[in-house]
C-alpha cells in the first residue's frame, strides 16, 4: 500500500481557519459547507497520521476519514483493538485545541476502546 504524503501545514491551517468560528462556537455560527468541513477534517486527521506514524490506533471521523497512527503493533484484519471515534465537530475542536481529549471523553463525545486509544491525546492539538 502506498503511503499518502503529509498534508501541507499551511493548507491544513487554512482549512481549519475557514471553519474556526464554527469550531469555537458551533451553536452560534452557521454550519460550514460539507466541502469545507470534509477538507478540514481530512487534513487534520492525515496530519495526525504523519506526526504520530504507526498502526496501533485507528481514529475514525465518519463520514469523512479514518486513519491509523501511533507506533506499536500493526493491525491488519477486522476491527482494530484500539479505536477512537467521534463526530467531525469534536475532532476539529480537538485538533484546534478548543477542547482536550480528556474533556471530550468525559463528556461522552468520544468513543474510545483499547488500552492505547488515549495516546492520541499526546499529539493534540494539531493546529
Amino acid at each position: 500500500m502506498l503511503k499518502r504524503s503529509a498534508p501541507e501545514p499551511g493548507e491544513t491551517r487554512e482549512a481549519v481557519q475557514r471553519v474556526r468560528a464554527w469550531i469555537d462556537d458551533p451553536d452560534m455560527q452557521p454550519l460550514p459547507s460539507r466541502a469545507e468541513l470534509a477538507l478540514a477534517v481530512r487534513l487534520t486527521a492525515r496530519t495526525l497520521e504523519h506526526v504520530a506514524p504507526g498502526h496501533s490506533v485507528e481514529v475514525r471521523v465518519p463520514p469523512f476519514v479514518a486513519v491509523q497512527c501511533i507506533a506499536g503493533p500493526r493491525h491488519t484484519r477486522g476491527t482494530p483493538p484500539n479505536v477512537v471515534e467521534m463526530r467531525p465537530e469534536i475532532w476539529l475542536r480537538l485538533a484546534a485545541g478548543a477542547v482536550t481529549f480528556e474533556q471530550a471523553l468525559s463528556d461522552g463525545h468520544i468513543e474510545a476502546s483499547g488500552t492505547r486509544a488515549n495516546e492520541i491525546s499526546h499529539w493534540l492539538p494539531l493546529v
